[in-house]
């Protein structure tokens, strides 16, 4: 009876390690997963900074010949074939790829994707953005967070005729903060209070609403959707 007593108490502890060890597999799965993705996103920055290199380069290349075209058509008097020329010059400047640098990666990655992707339907972008760090949520968490938020903005935007969006990542008593404004040409809110997600409402922001709204819980933090002049505003607080 006393060996059985201690082959228990013996399964018991090797149970315990056994749990212990699988805990410890799954962090460090985990660690691997976001350290994959971290290279990823590394690789794509690089990636972009190279191409923004390469583009600059280029432009300062072609800028000689440019004036030299424009002098010409000053030179001769032509002042229409100037003007229109010097606006197809600005529309391929308009276009030219800007690169946001933060001083965190994985924000860099997230931004320069989706206000690339604004542009493309092009939707006037103004950004201002703080260099925060997120520190206490995990980057699967903020990725999700901040592509959803971006997403909905982008998604209600590209078919107004003056898309606008307006981005601000600030500090604010405590707390680190995300706000999005895109112009609307009629009330959201009015039509879908609740904001649901459903088949025939694709185009409003019903995606994600309900994913943001849990991680920001998950975090004890806040976040709110309201209405101000013209623009649907999306404000995201998580505590330090």
């Amino acid at each position: 009876m006393k060996q059985y007593r201690q082959l228990q108490k013996e399964l018991a502890v090797q149970e315990e390690n056994y749990l212990s060890l699988l805990a410890q597999k799954s962090e460090l799965e985990y660690q691997l997963a976001m350290q994959r993705e971290e290279l990823a996103y590394s690789r794509k920055q690089e990636s972009d900074i190279r191409s923004l290199h390469q583009g600059a380069r280029q432009l300062k290349h072609d800028m000689r010949n440019h004036l030299m075209v424009l002098a010409s058509y000053l030179n001769s008097g032509d002042y229409e074939a100037a003007k229109i020329y010097t606006s197809e010059i600005l529309d391929k400047l308009n276009t030219m790829h800007s690169y946001v640098e933060t001083g965190n990666s994985l924000l860099n990655h997230i931004l320069n994707e989706k206000l690339e992707l604004a542009r493309r339907y092009k939707i006037a972008v103004r950004a201002e953005i703080e260099t925060l760090s997120f520190s206490r949520m995990r980057s699967i968490d903020f990725s999700a967070l901040l592509t959803n938020l971006l997403d909905n903005s982008i998604e209600a935007s590209k078919d107004e005729p003056d898309g606008e969006l307006l981005l601000h990542i600030f500090q604010e008593r405590g707390y680190d903060a995300i706000s999005i404004k895109n112009r609307i040409g009629k009330s959201v809110l009015a039509e879908n209070p609740a904001l649901q997600s459903t088949k025939e409402d694709r185009e409003q922001h019903g995606i994600g609403i309900g994913q943001i709204r849990e991680i920001v819980a998950a975090y004890d933090g806040i976040c709110d959707f309201y209405e101000k002049e013209g623009f649907f505003c999306s404000r995201v607080f998580i505590p330090q």
